[in-house]
């Protein structure tokens, strides 16, 4: 995988759950539409030099919503 891909990758009970840094320009729009709160703000920073996002593993319900709201396609969530 390209260094410009890869992934901050979090594995969770329901999912593995990732984003990718170097999509991700920190809108917030998947924090503000997650129904249980399990995405906040990171302390690394994305593509444009701005906060990034992270998810809680153990809190994280699988829904996708987060994946279908990204503008720019930066997360990824796989069902187990």
């Amino acid at each position: 995988m390209s260094k410009e891909l890869e992934a901050a990758v979090v594995d969770g009970v329901k999912a593995t759950w990732a984003v990718f840094p170097s999509l991700c320009k920190g809108c917030g729009l998947c924090i503000e539409k997650c129904p249980v709160k399990c995405i906040t703000w990171s302390e690394d920073l994305g593509v444009y030099g701005t906060p990034r996002v992270q998810a809680d593993g153990g809190k994280c319900i699988a829904c996708g919503l987060c994946q279908l709201v990204c503008p720019d396609c930066a997360l990824l969530v796989t069902r187990k």
